[in-house]
């Protein structure tokens, strides 16, 4: 090779801890660009970590890039120091980790450019043409937040918030009130309404988030539901994009985005790009090349948003910070929470952490006077939050999991017009289906678990390994045809509801119920216009929704979290409820909350609800002290799958005789998964336990190097889980 050749290093998205070097005509590209290589027999989009470096092998070995796919870095220092910083926290190959901080059209052998999409410009609009949008309400609506939104409004964005948008936008610019445009890249824009007056707590967070600077400050916010924490966190947003810098919003979950965006669309003149699932390929591509431009002024998103470049970045919201959904379970197990704490860290720039329910670890933070802790102790506008009761379920009969005295609470409040939800955090219509004449339970062919009964008994899921065939008519072990749905989901209440209250409008909010696009903003706007009375749902409704009208909250069944063989599932258990409380009562009626339970006395449940969450969570940090669990001890996961159980096991127990735990660390196990066959594999799990972090990445450190070289490796999947949220 000659002097016109460089040698540049390359991490490759395979499942390997290596980096590869490759030739590349200079000059070189750099740092933080895609490049295509070959790889094997096959060609991979690589991301440049390097140039000018001493081969790791001897030159006449190395391969030559294909081409490089960008002009000029995708990933700036900043997002290559965080990536590493993952890479090695999280133990997880950098390749990978350097993918998944990309949108998934990025990841493609293409050039980074925004595609177009369709929006709509409003035109000078003649008096007569407005006149007659009074008879056209929808069309009227569609104009006016078209006029709202500066230069262009998104098409996509107007068929979110309205799903039948399309044919009154026809309309509209049949009239002459608007016009269709190309507009290269999918960000909203919002429009400066004045917020409210803050009140004497709230001033006092503000005050003090403030005085904490612009410079690394991690600060909790810890407000009650219904606080005003969501206000703080604007005010202090405000303070940012007054100087010209970016903001990164994280929420846990796609259900909670709808409001969150219309609240900032509503209160901030700025461009906004919104990231999630929901989103398609394109979309997201152009809001995190529109965000590294610093075009986005404003980035609300989930998980993974919190990879989104931002080249001015001033302030990090990890709002609900306690949330699981901000942990990823599969893959690269990362915690986006943590991963965002530490990228403020490296940018040098404040973030706020909110929750009713603050997580235990933050809490242990706290006390370590790692964050500042800030309390908003009660509801604005001097609401009272709403009284907690309990029903004993215990030989009561049941109506699709509804007990008599909670179906005799709900009816009043439908009669004042009010709202009522019932929360259950199982979907589908019974989690099992039952012999009556043997005990047989529908199992999964692949899977260690009882198949789940959907669309009112037509059709079994398994919610484990997605496999789905119709309900069987006969028992498969003794030919009985007396098959019984045991226990609830969302469809088994939902349908006792409308038995029972055949004319109340209703709505459910689930996976299921949900799925298609722009459902779940048609059923959230039906809520807040009072239009639905009944709302059934799963976890997607438990927390950050302010329905003013929602005066009854019943918890179908607690009794999951109080027996588990997960430490975190009291937690957990207490901060759903909590959560799932704080909906009730946030208007200008008194809510109340009843939670059906088997086990009335349950000692954590009875200290929750007579010490409240903060008790709670005091309790729990001393229990957790005592047997030195997380956040007093530290934990690593060591997860396998085999086609033979013996073979899991086996590659687990060569890891503890090839890996000594050193320094105080200690292994638990190897044993069986809790689920020890999921999708046709068998899995096995080893808990790696330490009282230091040190300690704990010391022996990690050794498994990357150990795992792969193990004779047994190539007969397993493996998996390494640093800081684990479930043993499941």
């Amino acid at each position: 090779m000659t002097s016109d050749v460089a040698i540049i290093r390359v991490a490759v998205p395979v499942p390997l801890f290596a980096l590869y070097d490759y030739h590349a005509a200079r000059p070189a590209p750099a740092p933080g660009s895609r490049v295509l290589v070959p790889f094997g027999r096959k060609r991979q989009v690589g991301v440049v970590i390097a140039v000018e470096v001493e081969p790791a092998v001897a030159g006449h070995r190395l391969r030559i890039i294909d081409r490089c796919l960008d002009d000029t870095p995708l990933l700036d220092d900043g997002m290559l120091r965080l990536c590493r910083w993952a890479a090695r926290y999280y133990h997880h190959p950098l390749g990978d980790v350097l993918t998944s901080a990309l949108p998934t059209a990025l990841r493609r052998a293409q050039p980074a450019r925004r595609a177009t999409s369709r929006g709509w410009r409003a035109l000078p609009a003649a008096p007569d043409a407005l006149c007659g949008l009074q008879r056209a309400p929808l069309q009227k609506a569609l104009y006016t937040a078209i006029c709202a939104g500066g230069a262009t409004c998104a098409h996509s964005d107007l068929l979110a918030r309205w799903p039948t948008a399309a044919q009154p936008l026809r309309r509209l610019q049949q009239r002459g009130l608007i016009e269709a445009v190309e507009q290269p890249h999918a960000l909203m824009r919002g429009c400066a309404e004045r917020g409210p007056e803050l009140g004497a707590t709230q001033q006092a967070a503000l005050d003090a988030a403030r005085a904490a600077g612009d410079g690394f400050a991690p600060i909790l916010l810890d407000g009650v539901t219904g606080s005003g924490k969501t206000e703080v966190y604007f005010r202090r947003m405000a303070d940012v994009l007054a100087r010209g810098r970016q903001v990164l919003f994280l929420a846990p979950e796609i259900g909670l985005t709808p409001q969150l965006i219309e609240r900032v669309q509503r209160r901030f003149d700025a461009r906004i790009g919104v990231l999630h699932s929901a989103r398609s390929d394109g979309e997201r591509a152009n809001v995190w090349l529109a965000a590294r431009a610093g075009e986005a002024d404003i980035v609300i998103g989930t998980r993974s948003a919190v990879f989104t470049p931002l080249s001015k970045p001033g302030l990090i919201v990890v709002d609900e910070e306690h949330d699981g959904s901000y942990k990823q379970q599969e893959g690269f197990r990362y915690h986006a929470r943590d991963v965002a704490l530490r990228r403020a860290q490296l940018a040098d720039i404040p973030i706020l952490l909110g929750s009713a329910t603050p997580s235990l670890e933050t809490l242990h933070n706290i006390t370590r006077r790692q964050y500042q802790h800030l309390r908003l102790p009660t509801r604005i506008n001097g609401q009272q939050p709403p009284g907690i009761g309990v029903i004993d379920m215990r030989g009561l009969p049941l109506e699709g999991g509804l007990s008599a005295p909670l179906i005799d609470r709900i009816e009043p409040h439908l009669q004042a017009g009010n709202q009522v939800m019932l929360f259950i955090n199982r979907r589908g219509y019974a989690p099992a289906l039952l012999c009556h004449d043997c005990g047989w339970v529908a199992p999964c062919e692949r899977c260690d678990a009882s198949m789940t009964l959907h669309r009112g008994g037509r059709r079994i899921d398994c919610h484990h390994c997605g496999a789905v065939r119709p309900a069987p008519p006969v028992c498969g072990q003794c030919g009985g045809r007396q098959l019984i749905a045991v226990g609830t989901g969302t469809e088994r209440v939902a349908a006792a509801l409308r038995a029972r209250f055949p004319d109340i409008a209703m709505a459910r909010f689930d996976r299921d119920s949900v799925a298609r696009k722009g459902r779940l903003e048609a059923q959230l706007a039906d809520v807040a216009s009072g239009t639905t009375q009944l709302l059934v749902g799963t976890q997607m409704l438990a927390k950050g929704h302010d329905f003013a009208r929602l005066t009854l909250v019943g918890v179908i069944d607690v009794d999951g979290g109080l027996f588990s063989v997960d430490f975190r599932a009291p937690e957990h258990m207490a901060q759903m409820i909590t959560q799932v409380a704080g909906r009730a009562g946030r208007g200008a009626s008194p809510g109340e909350v009843w939670l059906q339970t088997h086990h009335p006395e349950h000692p954590q449940l009875t200290q929750l609800l007579q010490a409240g969450y903060a008790g709670f969570a005091q309790a729990a940090l001393t229990e957790r002290e005592t047997v030195q669990l997380p956040p007093y001890g530290h934990l690593a996961l060591l997860r396998t799958e085999a086609q033979a159980q013996e073979t899991a096991l086996a590659h687990l127990q060569a890891v503890c005789d090839r890996v000594p735990a050193t320094n105080g660390a200690e292994y638990w196990g190897p044993v069986p998964a809790p689920m020890p066959r999921r999708a046709g594999r068998y899995r096995a799990q080893l808990m790696l336990h330490s009282a230091t972090r040190a300690a704990l990445h010391a022996v990690l450190d050794q498994w990357q190097t150990a795992l792969p070289a193990l004779p047994t490796a190539r007969k397993v999947r493996w998996s390494i889980d640093v800081d684990p949220q479930t043993l499941l």
